[in-house]
């Protein structure tokens, strides 16, 4: 294992508050949750707490707001949260704790609204993080899509606070070593997306691990030469580099492109999903990524998704339960596979 984590299940919480950092951005339309994936990832944390005589002030974030934002606002969460405690009917108390907006539940279970319509969120403020840190005795971080980020409810906080890793972040944690320390081979990466400017360096490093690795996505259509000077230019490269060919509106990978992956991902023992094909919210673009999605479910190799537009992409496809294993980190998921030391983790080790 590549971290030494404290575990939540050798903590004594009976009694005790609970500062529980968890992955709250969730996909939102109308103040409805498009996709709940992630809040059921780490519910199973919130009740062991629950079950265990804590108190839970339940915090996270949503978006990239500047400022105090209610389209990003943190209620449809603490409502879903008061649903899947049964509690629906009693409703939410909307209160004041610490200076800090929150929504309670009648079960022990306070929502902090969204921290990062707090500028200091991101900063890691030390003052911002003693502030949150009073309202707890235990500090515990489910937050794994969110452990790539140094802000001061994922690093500064646990300073002040006897800190534990929650349930999902340890499963992530051994999932993810494992493909590291011990992948079963040969090993494919598919890589899609759009965010170039964070991809391109893990991209790199992927070469290292993998036999082969696969990029689609907008990725590939404006970065395809750079990714091919990059491949070569590495020392010791072990991997197969093959990048996708996009259709004319560049939206989605060609058929040709999809098939040509599947012919690759044949001879593989494992295969790592992270990124989407193409612009998947508009159907008529993801003629290309379907057909890979569907040859990937067919391969006995042991599959893994991570990302949240690809598994909102699989999971709309009727697809999801066909992976091995689906994290809820993006960018946090690739980051630990290239070997970058994840602020988040590093603070809950032993």
């Amino acid at each position: 294992m590549l971290y030494d984590l404290k575990k939540i299940q050798d903590a004594q919480v009976k009694g005790k508050k609970v500062f529980l950092r968890a992955d709250l951005d969730v996909p939102i339309e109308n103040a409805t949750i498009k996709d709940a994936s992630r809040l059921r990832a780490w519910f199973p944390t919130l009740e062991h707490l629950l079950k265990n005589g804590a108190m839970v002030y339940l915090c996270g974030h949503m978006g990239r707001p500047e400022g105090v934002d209610e389209k990003l606002s943190l209620r449809p969460v603490a409502e879903w949260v008061n649903n899947k405690l049964e509690l629906g009917h009693i409703g939410l108390e909307e209160k004041q704790v610490n200076g800090f907006k929150a929504f309670a539940t009648k079960g022990n279970v306070t929502i902090l609204e969204n921290l990062r319509f707090y500028k200091e969120e991101e900063a890691n403020d030390d003052n911002f993080s003693q502030k949150l840190a009073e309202l707890a005795e235990i500090y515990v971080n489910d937050a794994f899509a969110s452990d790539h980020r140094a802000h001061a409810s994922i690093v500064g906080v646990p300073k002040y606070l006897p800190h534990f890793a929650g349930l999902r972040v340890q499963i992530e944690t051994e999932e993810l070593s494992n493909v590291l320390e011990n992948p079963k081979r040969p090993l494919a990466f598919i890589i899609g997306g759009a965010k170039i400017e964070t991809k391109l360096p893990l991209v790199e490093k992927m070469h290292q691990l993998a036999d082969y690795v696969l990029v689609g996505g907008e990725i590939a259509e404006n970065d395809k030469i750079l990714l091919k000077v990059q491949h070569e230019k590495l020392e010791g490269t072990r991997s197969v580099l093959l990048v996708a060919d996009l259709i004319e509106s560049t939206k989605d990978i060609t058929e040709k492109s999809a098939e040509n992956f599947l012919q690759v991902l044949q001879n593989v023992a494992s295969v790592v999903w992270n990124g989407p094909m193409g612009l998947v919210e508009e159907e008529e673009f993801a003629k290309g990524t379907r057909i890979l999605a569907d040859g990937v479910t067919k391969l006995s190799a042991y599959k893994i998704l991570g990302g949240g537009d690809t598994v909102s992409c699989i999971d709309n496809m009727k697809l999801l339960d066909k992976f091995d294993f689906v994290s809820i980190g993006g960018g946090a998921m690739l980051e630990f596979l290239a070997g970058v030391k994840l602020p988040g983790l590093v603070v809950l080790e032993n």
